[in-house]
């Protein structure tokens, strides 16, 4: 259970208050009675069922307080309901380290056909979106359920300099955006605009995010900054690293146009080594803290044949709706129930001592 105003929880603190009065009101009256040569006597004349009687009513009507305060504060329940319309984008490294041959026939082609595999794979209902990114994010195809559209973009995939992971979730987020109306637009310093209300702690979209990467992010959004946007919008994001720690050349079907040109440092964004070889750079701890702060998780993947696991074990048959039911009603019934049976006790009971 979540409170949408949860500031005003503090009144709680009032209730504390409201008892030390009633204990102090007590004593004080104590004070102004007549006087017993023994306490022990004026407790054993009085029945137990005489001191529940007097205070009880009390307690009762504290109990509505509390409840009403936490009414106040306007309690949520996130409920999850099964949806079949649920919204996958695969955003996929495209930069020149991706062309590393230690993965056959290169990381980049390994990731295209586990992607196609994992694409064929699901439901008719399923709306699969492709985002590619380098040194800049684009969205190379809205998401739609039509496979042929979805295998074509992948096979259109080229490479290009520098890893912007950040941009690519900035670019995700806005292609699930373009389909489901609940999803805001992300913010960044070319659209600005007032950022949506963070939705309650658990409330997630039915859409989600699978990242793909070789490496660190080396320009654009820094990658937390657009995971916290992500999250904002409940939108999970799944996490890839994807290469082995050796490394391989640069396979030259995949980028031709670096071939002989391979940078001694990381200007591809997966590290980079003497000799045309690309280690595994990849930014674990990141991508970790990715997947963590939006409801995701990530998956490590040196072999092809791991992608292939990775991808097809992705909770994409158990993505649920989750609808945020506010319950303050319930609470004010409890007040009203509590300070009722306060009132009509002490009315009965009033007689007694």
């Amino acid at each position: 259970m979540d409170f949408l105003w949860s500031g005003l929880l503090l009144l709680l603190a009032v209730l504390p208050v409201v008892v030390a009065i009633y204990i102090w009101s007590l004593r004080r009256g104590r004070r102004s009675g007549v006087r017993y040569s023994s306490l022990t006597l004026i407790r054993d004349a009085e029945p137990g069922s005489a001191r529940i009687r007097r205070h009880l009513p009390f307690v009762l009507l504290v109990g509505a307080l509390g409840a009403l305060v936490l009414a106040v504060a306007r309690p949520v329940v996130i409920l999850a309901v099964p949806t079949n319309q649920t919204t996958i984008i695969l955003t996929i490294d495209v930069s020149g380290s991706m062309c590393s041959s230690d993965v056959p026939p290169s990381r980049l082609e390994a990731a295209e056909a586990a992607a196609a595999a994992f694409i064929g794979s699901q439901s008719s209902s399923t709306r699969i979106g492709i985002v590619a990114f380098s040194s800049f994010a684009a969205v190379v195809q809205s998401p739609t359920n039509d496979q042929t559209l979805l295998l074509n973009a992948l096979h259109s995939l080229a490479t290009g300099r520098r890893t912007a992971i950040g941009d690519g979730i900035l670019a995700s987020i806005d292609a699930i955006s373009e389909v489901d109306p609940a999803v805001a637009r992300s913010q960044s310093d070319s659209t600005p605009g007032t950022a949506p209300a963070p939705v309650p702690q658990g409330d997630y979209a039915p859409d989600i995010i699978v990242l793909l990467t070789d490496g660190a992010s080396n320009t654009g959004t820094p990658p937390l900054d657009a995971a916290q946007q992500a999250a904002d919008r409940g939108v999970r994001v799944y996490t890839i690293g994807f290469g082995t720690a050796n490394g391989g050349a640069l396979s030259p079907t995949c980028a031709p146009q670096f071939v002989g040109r391979e940078p001694g440092g990381g200007a591809f964004g997966g590290g980079g080594g003497g000799g045309g070889g690309f280690p595994r750079g990849i930014d674990e701890a990141t991508l970790k803290q990715i997947a963590a702060m939006t409801g995701g998780t990530y998956h490590p993947a040196e072999t092809a044949s791991q992608l292939d696991s990775v991808f097809q074990n992705l909770p994409t048959n158990l993505i649920t709706e989750h609808q945020v039911t506010e319950i303050s009603v319930a609470f004010v019934g409890f007040g009203a129930l509590f300070a009722a049976l306060a009132i009509l006790l002490g009315r009965a009971w009033r007689p007694l001592p």
